[in-house]
């Protein structure tokens, strides 16, 4: 059954208010046309599968429909979405199947090297910045921690760490 946007609104109100036949109508021809709408779009073994789930948002979502407004483009509306998580669940799975077949070595070159190249950079500071940001940044202690750590005044940990962060940025800069 192909039916007409007229018929299909007025099928979608009569199933609102509980009209079973109507609904069995609607369900036809929005299975038909779902069919075709996704046998451009899909694999041919995925789209009983893509017909049926937008089915049942049809069904869930058809309180919200609005009988005095068009019902084939809400109903494209509704087949767009499931087409959107269906791509999204197949790249997914997809991903996941990669990394699985490929697992990403587990380097630490990368982490020495960025622990040699901050060692370098910290020898350009003086040794209470260091010492400061070393303590803080790194190692996550708080201000207090690292003031008692040191034997400097907060305030003087605190300018320590902004003065030594910005002599650090100028030189990465400048490299």
């Amino acid at each position: 059954m192909i039916a007409d946007e007229a018929s299909l609104a007025r099928l979608a109100g009569l199933a609102q208010r509980g009209d079973k036949q109507a609904y069995a109508a609607l369900l036809g021809a929005a299975r038909h046309w779902l069919a075709r709408y996704f046998r451009g779009r899909g694999m041919p073994c995925q789209i009983d599968d893509l017909v049926q789930e937008t089915l049942l948002s049809l069904h869930r979502k058809l309180a919200s429909y609005d009988p005095d407004r068009p019902f084939m483009p809400w109903l494209a509306a509704i087949a767009r979405y499931r087409f959107v998580d269906h791509l999204r669940l197949v790249y997914r799975q997809a991903e996941d199947e990669l990394a699985e077949d490929h697992p990403a070595p587990q380097l630490e070159e990368p982490a020495i090297a960025a622990r040699i190249s901050l060692d370098r950079l910290f020898e350009a500071l003086p040794e209470a910045q260091q010492r400061a940001i070393a303590l803080v940044k790194i190692e996550g202690l708080s201000i207090s921690e690292a003031s008692a750590s040191t034997g400097q005044s907060e305030s003087a940990v605190k300018v320590n760490i902004h003065r030594g962060l910005k002599r650090l940025a100028a030189l990465v800069e400048r490299a």
